[in-house]
């Protein structure tokens, strides 16, 4: 069986905000960027990587989602627990140094971790909860 992963979601809340960190704080090329009843779905991905993407949606869209649901999705992007995603790197002190003098929200500078991995974590602008990753 050969699958890979093609396309992961994480929310926004501010598409200029997300677009300006995904594209120019983290290098991430801009694959799509569509607008539809005053909501933007842009969907960005890392240079050299052109079967992976992160599409950056507004929450507000997802079909099902009651109004109480929304509001507690609004809740937990405010306090970043609603989405996580881990990002990898070579040079975790050179890429860390470029996100922290973006003004970029730092919540752990570059560490060993006790499970083996040294790694930092960031919040994007909607909150979300990332983890850059040092790659041998």
């Amino acid at each position: 069986m050969d699958i890979s992963i093609h396309a992961s979601f994480l929310p926004h809340s501010d598409p200029d905000a997300s677009l300006a960190f995904y594209r120019d704080t983290l290098g991430f090329e801009v694959r799509n960027d569509v607008g539809y009843n005053g909501m933007r779905w842009i969907t960005v991905g890392p240079a050299g990587q052109p079967g992976t993407a992160i599409v950056l949606y507004p929450p507000v869209a997802s079909s099902g989602v009651t109004d109480d649901e929304k509001r507690t999705i609004a809740e937990m992007m405010a306090k970043g627990t609603f989405a996580t995603m881990l990002l990898a790197t070579k040079d975790l002190d050179a890429a860390f140094e470029k996100i922290q003098a973006s003004g970029t929200e730092i919540v752990e500078e570059p560490t060993m971790q006790p499970y083996g991995v040294r790694d930092c974590a960031i919040r994007d602008p909607a909150g979300n909860l990332l983890r850059v990753q040092e790659r041998c």
